[in-house]
């Protein structure tokens, strides 16, 4: 489960730091022009700020409370549906990402930009399927 949730997690992760590099790398050389988009600055930049700790926090903790709920009376979780949740969770907190990218290319302003990236490290970082992380998950589901 592992090495899967890892494989997902670059898969989803990798575009997105890849776009940064686009922008950029259009940036410095002068390629980007965001003249025509001004305007939309004003009102895109705080449902980007709002989406991206929707999707980076809010969201996946209403998914892990739905998930919760849905097996509180349980005794014992599949493997494979704590897979399917973990893998879901992550889907949707690495969304955020991608919302700061679109924040990050629409040059929103410095505040919203800097809470819309905040999210997006919280997001990256908690979000790890790290073994340590999946063993504690699978513990407290008591997965097998």
């Amino acid at each position: 489960m592992e090495v899967q949730l890892k494989k997902c997690y670059v898969a989803m992760l990798a575009p997105a730091i890849l776009g940064f590099i686009v922008v950029i790398a259009a940036r410095k050389f002068s390629a980007l022009d965001m003249g025509a988009v001004g305007s939309l600055q004003r009102f895109t930049a705080p449902v980007l700020f709002a989406l991206s700790f929707a999707c980076g926090v809010a969201f996946p903790l209403l998914f892990r409370t739905l998930f919760v709920h849905k097996n509180r009376h349980e005794k014992r979780i599949p493997e494979d549906v704590l897979f399917r949740f973990e893998r879901n969770t992550l889907y949707i907190a690495l969304i955020t990402p991608y919302v700061c990218l679109v924040g990050f290319f629409l040059e929103i302003p410095r505040f919203h930009l800097v809470g819309s990236l905040l999210a997006s490290f919280y997001a990256v970082y908690y979000f790890y399927p790290s073994r340590k992380r999946i063993q504690y998950e699978r513990r407290i589901f008591r997965a097998k």
